[in-house]
């Protein structure tokens, strides 16, 4: 597609629609191409944006009108410009104190870079100017730049305009110099919006003049802000509002008909405004903030300035139909995106190199937010499962990368938009703030943010005032975890009352790590009334512990737990007599409940990694057959599901005692819940019921299918039965999965008659989600390619990717075959890669490996490129784990009797 208009007078040619305009540059020009930045010749202040949307045609124009400081002497200003037709005719530059306009320069593009270089014929003055620019795009369906989405109203499909700018797409919609430091403000006019919809921006309306069905909207200009955080929505919505303590219009917009679900993110967003401004000392910076729930969204949501935007399902409850998770991961994304208005937009990164800086924090401060607006869902003990646990996983990959990554070019930043910057990010916080001391944490983030409001940072600037506020040496401590990638393992022994303690960097690969890290480090003996920390920075240490174990002699005493709470983001392996120890403690419950998920979670972890055998990771897991905590069930799920998965490649005939043994790990915790809500039980009660009737579902238990399947025949007949509780609606559905096949469907076509049915975004993701778990060859295929239907938004189609083990090689070939419609719809960024990852990382084989290698050799583009590499080497991981398993001569027997309850 061509980037410029007919009026390609530059260099002397004609740019034909397909030209990379590389052969039109002239030979100054070229320094400009292929560089990670823009050059510094001129810094924009202020942006004067005029938008024309069309959401009939799709296609919108414009024009910009930018205050710059020219701070070099030079003939090119050069910016960022992607899919757009620049008017060369419009382009001129103006100087404030003389009438002198500096016109018609030499417009050029460099489409693999999305800059655009005007070439003026003289050098420009130095000091203020205005470039004024004139511009014409689509309203694309990518769900990024400038964009279009769909709804109905009253039977009819209408458009919707909406802006998703980072990281690097506000080059869409207006040319702008498109990097996080360079800040300016912004002043917005919108031109004939129709004049029923609803039409918002950063700031407050100043002004709307109607003209007929038209009406032209102005609004207040900005405080300066990165362009990623600019933002645009045209639709018809209705909303609720109201006003937080300090007087802030908070609003929560939605399609027409829905407004009453927006109740609940308002109250957590109303909440939360007011816990920020007490932790941060600084009160939310704007006078207006609106939330607007987007039907296609290809994220979660986007903090922009003053008007997040959301995916439906992440802002929108329905009292009757939705579970306690989505409850929960309305507040969670609410408050995520809400922390990001002090850290990210308020203080932003200086480059994508320092993305945690945003979203390690916004994670992390979710979790005070929520902690404090539900402290009944004990959010913390839940932090090491979604977080950490989560960072661990991708950080044990060679394929892992710094949590300061080098973005060399813009088509790169993509895929650090992934668990490093955000999960490992908020885990090592979580690490500093256990060993600096919460008040003194909280005190240094406020100066932090003091200091560098309105303005960008890096992370040594938060080091900087981290040392000042602690006293401590954060920058020494914290370098050893952001600028190397991966973690420790530390090997543990006890002789002689001396605890022996080793790091070495943990792979999955079982290769030699050469990582070396500075770790703080609590460990307690028998009991949590008192603890020791320490600061390791050594390879090895020993520790006298002879006056500070309980009682050597008491089992329920005498065990030893380093890292208390898995505050540290590191794993940990005991020598065998310490195992054993905690695994008394663990069925004797002595141990915590973080603790005894950290434990569970580094057990697994060695036992991927070839250093515990699976035979010892099922008998440790028996001494979890009592558990009923929420986030403990929900590792031991996961743990089930992979094990599952690696046993039906290495040692098929064990599959039905392996499935025994699991169920009979299930059958307590489901007896507790049963399958109805009870009055006053707690939040981690009622997601548990669904996870682990999902569990038992997916194992094959018999009751539990039954039971489900006659709870769904119920809400077949009534969608408001009380059989079919929200929290249960998953574990039924896959149920019914299981025993759909090619020759009897109704099943899975009452499924789809749900999800044509309803309405509700968070109901559609529970059908697709479980469609594909069906054992049925035939069935999985029709399930995926419903999932690239019509009938799926685009975003949602990834829901579809949780397939059962009998689905992987029919998913594959599936991938292989859609991949140029997948590749065209999707392009490049977070879902493309969420298509790759879940069909590719299952399989467990090395001629895999290759043949996965071989298809994406001449389709790899930078976007996909970690999250393949990514993939393939938990292939091979898989692969040396299913060979290590087939030699277990212990297994067949101990399964055998753990399946017996023998254990």
């Amino acid at each position: 597609m061509s980037l410029l208009k007919s009026c390609c007078s530059c260099f002397g040619k004609k740019q034909s629609p397909s030209s990379s305009s590389h052969d039109q540059l002239s030979e100054p020009m070229s320094v400009f191409k292929g560089q990670p930045r823009l050059p510094r010749l001129a810094v924009p202040k202020r942006y004067d944006i005029q938008l024309k949307p069309d959401l009939v045609a799709c296609k919108f124009g414009g024009n910009v009108a930018i205050d710059v400081d020219i701070v070099a002497d030079t003939r090119f200003v050069v910016l960022n410009a992607a899919q757009l037709s620049i008017d060369s005719a419009s382009v001129s530059f103006s100087h404030p104190n003389s009438n002198k306009v500096f016109g018609t320069p030499k417009v050029g593009m460099v489409e693999a870079d999305e800059i655009l270089v005007l070439e003026f014929a003289e050098t420009l003055p130095r000091g203020m100017g205005v470039l004024t620019i004139g511009f014409e795009g689509v309203l694309n369906d990518k769900m990024k730049g400038f964009y279009r989405s769909t709804y109905e109203h009253n039977g009819e499909k209408m458009n919707m305009a909406v802006t998703q700018f980072e990281p690097a797409y506000a080059r869409q919609c207006f040319p702008c110099w498109d990097e996080p430091a360079s800040k300016a403000k912004f002043k917005i006019t919108l031109l004939d919006v129709p004049s029923e919809l609803v039409a918002l921006s950063n700031m407050p309306v100043v002004e709307e003049l109607n003209n007929g069905n038209l009406k032209t909207v102005y609004y207040q200009e900005s405080p300066v802000m990165s362009s990623y955080l600019v933002a645009v929505v045209i639709g018809l919505f209705d909303y609720i509002e109201d006003h937080s303590s300090d007087g802030i219009k908070v609003r929560v917009y939605s399609q027409v008909g829905k407004a009453d679900q927006g109740k609940f993110a308002l109250n957590v967003a109303l909440q939360t405004l007011g816990f920020y401004k007490d932790f941060f000392r600084m009160p939310y910076s704007l006078p207006k903030l609106d939330m607007v729930a987007i039907p296609d969204f290809a994220a979660g949501a986007m903090e922009n300035y003053g008007l997040v935007t959301y995916r439906e399902t992440a802002l929108l409850l329905d009292d009757r139909h939705s579970a306690a998770a989505n409850k929960q991961r309305v507040a969670t994304v609410v408050a995520h995106e809400l922390a990001h208005q002090w850290f990210g937009n308020l203080v932003t990164m200086e480059w994508w190199t320092d993305l945690w800086l945003n979203e390690g924090f916004a994670t992390w401060m979710s979790y005070l937010a929520k902690d404090k607006l539900f402290p009944e869902w004990k959010i913390w003990t839940q932090f090491f499962d979604h977080e950490t646990s989560e960072g661990l996983r991708l950080d044990g990959l060679e394929e892992s990368h710094p949590i300061e990554v080098e973005v060399n070019h813009a088509s790169e930043i993509d895929e650090i938009f992934d668990t490093i910057s955000y999960r490992k990010g908020a885990s090592i916080i979580q690490m500093l703030k256990g060993y600096v001391g919460g008040p003194s944490f909280q005190n240094s983030l406020a100066t932090y943010i003091k200091r560098h409001e309105l303005s960008n940072a890096r992370t040594d600037d938060l080091w900087a005032v981290l040392k000042e506020g602690c006293n401590e040496p954060v920058d020494k401590i914290m370098d050893s975890w952001t600028k190397q990638k991966g973690y420790p393992v530390l090997s543990v022994r006890l002789k002689n009352q001396t605890l022996e303690i080793k790091q070495s960097q943990f792979l999955y690969s079982d290769s030699d790590g050469r990582g070396q890290w500075i770790i703080p480090i609590t460990y307690c003996c028998g009991d949590y009334g008192s603890s020791k920390s320490i600061l390791m920075e050594k390879k090895s240490e020993t520790h006298d512990i002879k006056d500070f174990v309980s009682d050597i002699n008491d089992p329920a005493r005498s065990w030893i737990k380093l890292n208390v709470e898995h505050v540290g983001f590191f794993r940990v392996k005991y020598d065998d007599g310490l195992a054993a120890k905690l695994r008394y403690a663990i069925e004797n419950k002595c141990l915590s409940v973080t603790d005894r998920l950290g434990i569970l979670d580094d057990s697994f972890a060695l036992c991927m990694a070839r250093q515990m055998t699976l035979t010892s990771l099922l008998t440790f897991m028996a001494a979890y057959k009592e558990e009923l905590e929420h986030t403990v069930l929900s590792n031991l799920i996961k743990i089930t599901d992979k094990v599952i998965r690696i046993v039906a490649d290495s040692r098929p005939e064990l599959m039905n005692h392996i499935k025994q043994f699991f169920i009979s790990l299930f059958l307590h915790s489901a007896s507790n819940l049963g399958w109805d809500p009870k009055q006053g039980e707690s939040h981690l009660d009622s997601m548990s019921r669904g996870d682990v009737f999902t569990a038992l579902a997916m194992l094959g238990h018999e009751e539990t299918i039954n039971e489900a399947i006659s709870r769904f025949n119920a809400f077949l007949e009534d969608r408001n039965t009380p059989l079919l509780h929200p929290d249960i609606r998953k574990a039924a559905y896959v149920a019914v999965m299981q025993q759909v096949t090619s020759s009897n469907k109704a099943g899975f076509e009452s499924l789809l008659r749900i999800y044509k049915e309803t309405d509700l975004g968070q109901e559609k993701i529970r059908v697709l989600g479980s469609l594909a778990s069906c054992p049925d060859e035939g069935m999985i295929l029709e399930a995926l390619n419903f999932a690239l239907s019509s009938e799926v938004r685009k975003q949602d189609a990834v829901f579809a990717l949780a397939i059962s083990k009998e689905g992987r090689e029919v998913a594959w070939k599936w991938l292989r075959d859609k991949w140029d419609g997948i590749w065209t719809t999707y392009g490049s960024g977070y879902l493309l890669t969420r298509f790759v990852g879940s069909i590719v990382s299952p399989f467990a084989s090395s001629e895999k490996v290759k043949e996965i290698g071989k298809f994406f050799a001449n389709r790899e583009n930078a976007s996909i490129a970690r999250t393949l590499k990514q993939s393939i080497e938990q292939v091979q991981i898989n692969a040396r784990w299913a060979q290590s398993i087939e030699k277990d001569k212990d297994l067949a027997n101990a399964v055998k009797k753990l399946a017996l309850n023998k254990s």
